[in-house]
């Protein structure tokens, strides 16, 4: 496994290896959902990169830039495990030089959910992932879907700007409890742990509530907001019923349809989602 720290050695990297390279980006203190990625990554191409690098233009005013959790040799030791054949690691200065002014925007579909939530967090997302993109030229690049309206931003920003690769969603991976694989996990004190499966919990209700016939949203909102209300710890943040195609709201229970929720304990912010329809 080779592990490069600068812009230009990964440009050359990709320069000799166009057209081979699976790309997994991430912001490290990986878990099972990224290994997740990198074993499909393995099975579709002839080289994996990963990228590891937290991205400081995606925190806005008084969110956890300082406080992300980063284990480097950790990191390395499950992308070994995996078999990833490179790691990317830059610095900030070397993505962002000094002067940087250019910004990749994508509009409409980042203005609501967790877009209205942090303002400037899907700018600094789609300017990092286009610049990952324009440096280590993948045929494919893997994102999970927990995130997904950032998928869906993703999603448009290829298709808009007629980028060649391919995106590929994966499946949310899960604990046992129920609770979605994220790195902000680890920054949950044993109180809101114990409190953070009503996440899944309510999408659980919304589904049964689907399953047996809801006949309108007022009814999935009432099913799963009961779950969230009874951990005195958790604040709601968005619980939102949603076109998964468009992300555009939804106003009635009609086909598919996804649910996307986030929830703050303490300064800890978790997001989830599933579509209904789809089982």
């Amino acid at each position: 496994m080779i592990v490069i720290e600068t812009v230009a050695e990964m440009q050359q990297f990709a320069r000799d290896h166009r057209g081979e390279i699976a790309l997994v980006p991430t912001m490290g203190y990986l878990h099972q959902g990224h290994a997740s990625l990198l074993r499909e990554a393995r099975k579709r191409a002839t080289l994996v990169v990963l990228s590891i690098f937290v991205n400081p233009t995606q925190f806005g005013v008084n969110e956890d830039l300082d406080s992300y959790p980063q284990d480097l040799e950790r990191d390395l030791s499950l992308a070994r495990e995996e078999g990833v054949d490179v790691v990317f690691v830059p610095k900030p200065l070397d993505m962002y030089p000094a002067g940087f002014k250019s910004w990749l925007v994508v509009e409409e579909v980042t203005k609501e959910l967790c877009g209205a939530s942090r303002p400037g967090h899907f700018r600094g997302v789609t300017t990092v992932v286009a610049k990952l993109f324009n440096i280590v030229t993948p045929k494919l690049a893997f994102f999970g879907q927990k995130d997904y309206q950032q998928l869906a931003v993703i999603r448009r920003m290829v298709q808009d700007f007629n980028m060649d690769l391919e995106i590929v969603g994966m499946p949310i991976i899960r604990d046992r409890d129920g609770v979605a694989l994220s790195s902000h996990n680890s920054r949950l004190d044993p109180v809101q742990r114990k409190s953070a499966p009503c996440l899944s919990q309510a999408l659980m209700a919304a589904r049964v509530a689907f399953r047996d016939g809801a006949a309108s949203l007022h009814e999935l909102r009432r099913a799963a907001l009961d779950p969230i209300q009874a951990r005195c710890r958790a604040e709601l943040d968005y619980l939102e019923f949603r076109d998964p195609d468009t992300l555009l709201p939804s106003y009635r229970v009609d086909g598919r349809m996804l649910v996307a929720l986030a929830v703050r304990f303490g300064p800890v912010r978790l997001i989830d989602n599933c579509i209904l329809g789809e089982e």
